[in-house]
């Protein structure tokens, strides 16, 4: 369970809003803290959540940007050395290798579009964590269980295709079609894009995070050999790129509902692990900064946590009721959902903001003069919170795990750390390396003095026709389909593409049906 861009003051706060509003003294998460995590891409200390989780789901570090893919060595710069050699090469992940060697179900549950990083980091590879078409079709191709999150827009044709002929259902903007369900194998998303932000989120349209992991975990429990799943708490990051900070602490408490349906599932089935950290710090948030009337020693916990707490729509959710408002109507709007009296300046502000034009770039809002810049100016001014960034940060993340014979991780431990607990924890026998080698190995070495080319495929993905003595073989890149003489066969995982070296990655063992 990731909480994306969570650093631990986002825990602090959380808490003490939860204290504020009489909801309690604790997180669902406390019980279980056991350390801190330091997480890095392989020649930076500060990650993106690209190269972060795929550590998480690999145990090698890479690049920026890169997602579960062996990265460029940076001999000068890389905190864990890599082998030049390894570039580009697809890594098998958690998630894959249980899939495969244990026939385990396998889900993903965010609340971004699917494609993004994080879950993209679970079940798909390549160099560039931007490029959704190549992402979201590996994601289906790879034979998930279920896929809960945003992105209906980013569903194309030959995904619901394969859907279709493997016995996937696809739930489009349906809540109540999620949360009846009761089949085996679904993907449910939600908008276009990313989701809504949980305080924004029409309840009767959109699921919860919580109310999705719940859901997940009933549909991947049917499986007999178990699961693994991955819930992403997405948009506390979103909200700590814009400095939020009711965006932070609503989306991270939604998050921690999510782990509380995950700990009592865990607790009752008494074969379950449950690891819960961030991928990465975000923001420099803290609570206290320069500039307070009063002497921080002094404030009340009123003075700190009164005013976020009155605040009932983001900043990005404000940002869309008052760009369809008429200037005359800003007081009202800001008045009802957030309890703030605007002054005559931050008025002006708001309606002076790029024209009521939006930055649509999530990581850029706290840089850009647009209006959900100024709301996010006008909540922390009401504040007593601080931020230092409207980045990725690089301290340590917090670490929390439920086991049902008590073997956790402890202590402060590296990302590469974490992986190695994931595979010990889950059972796995055969290696990570072996799992990549059998999985991924490049189209050269499979068919060896065998007739192969690399074709266009009418503006699709590239595909591989390869011939030995009788046999004929068809791949197309991003696939687990295949056409062998003519028939359709099901490879048992993806095939990778690589422009940059114009390699095919795929199963080993097709060089032995080759052959016969």
């Amino acid at each position: 369970m990731i909480p994306d861009g969570t650093s631990l003051s986002v825990l602090s706060a959380s808490r003490w809003v939860k204290f504020y509003r009489n909801e309690g003294n604790h997180l669902n998460l406390d019980p279980y803290l056991c350390g801190t995590v330091t997480t890095f891409s392989s020649n930076a200390p500060i990650g993106d959540s690209a190269p972060t989780t795929s550590t998480y789901m690999t145990g090698v570090p890479m690049l920026a940007g890169q997602v579960s893919i062996y990265s460029k060595a940076d001999p000068e710069n890389d905190i864990i050395k890599l082998n030049p050699d390894s570039i580009y090469q697809p890594l098998v992940t958690i998630l894959e290798a249980m899939k495969m060697e244990q026939k385990k179900a396998t889900g993903l549950v965010v609340t971004c579009e699917f494609p993004q990083a994080t879950p993209a980091d679970c079940a798909s590879h390549y160099y560039d964590r931007g490029n959704y078409r190549i992402i979201a079709q590996q994601m289906a191709y790879n034979d998930l269980t279920i896929m809960f999150g945003g992105g209906t827009a980013l569903v194309s044709e030959d995904m619901k295709y394969y859907f279709k002929k493997n016995g996937t259902d696809l739930i489009l903007d349906n809540k109540n079609g999620l949360l009846n369900y009761n089949g085996e194998k679904v993907w449910a998303l939600f908008r276009p894009g990313f989701m809504s932000f949980d305080l924004d989120r029409n309840t009767e349209k959109e699921p919860s995070l919580a109310e999705m992991t719940t859901k997940a975990l009933e549909i991947l429990d049917k499986n007999e050999n178990g699961f693994f799943l991955m819930v992403e708490g997405s948009k506390v990051d979103w909200s700590a790129h814009g400095n939020d900070p009711a965006g932070m602490i609503s989306e991270f408490l939604a998050f921690d509902d999510a782990v509380g349906e995950a700990i009592r599932f865990a607790q009752k089935d008494g074969n379950t692990t449950v690891v819960i950290l961030p991928d990465h710090g975000n923001s420099g948030f803290s609570i206290g900064r320069y500039g307070l009337k009063k002497s921080v020693n002094r404030l009340t916990l009123k003075d700190h946590f009164d005013a976020v707490s009155k605040i009932k729509r983001t900043s990005n959710g404000m940002e869309e009721l008052l760009l369809s408002a008429k200037p005359e109507e800003f007081r009202e709007i800001f008045k009802t959902y957030s309890d703030i009296d605007l002054t005559d300046e931050e008025l002006n502000l708001l309606l002076n903001s790029k024209n009521y034009k939006r930055e649509e770039n999530y990581t850029k809002k706290s840089e850009s003069n647009n209006m959900g810049k100024y709301i996010t100016a006008i909540y922390t001014d009401r504040t007593t919170f601080g931020f230092t960034s409207g980045s990725h940060t690089g301290e340590e993340v917090f670490l929390a795990v439920y086991h049902p014979k008590g073997d956790i991780l402890k202590g402060n431990v590296l990302n590469v750390d974490l992986h190695n607990y994931l595979y010990k924890v889950s059972g796995l026998k055969t290696t990570m390396k072996e799992h990549t080698s059998n999985t991924f190995a490049q189209h050269t070495s499979v068919f060896d003095e065998m007739k192969y080319k690399i074709i266009e495929n009418d503006g699709q993905f590239k595909k591989l026709t390869v011939s030995n003595k009788k046999n004929k073989l068809e791949i197309t890149a991003f696939s687990s389909v295949a056409k062998f003489n003519g028939d359709e066969i099901d490879l048992g995982s993806v095939v990778v593409f690589i422009d940059k070296n114009n390699t095919f990655y795929l199963p080993k063992y097709l060089r032995e049906k080759m052959m016969k």
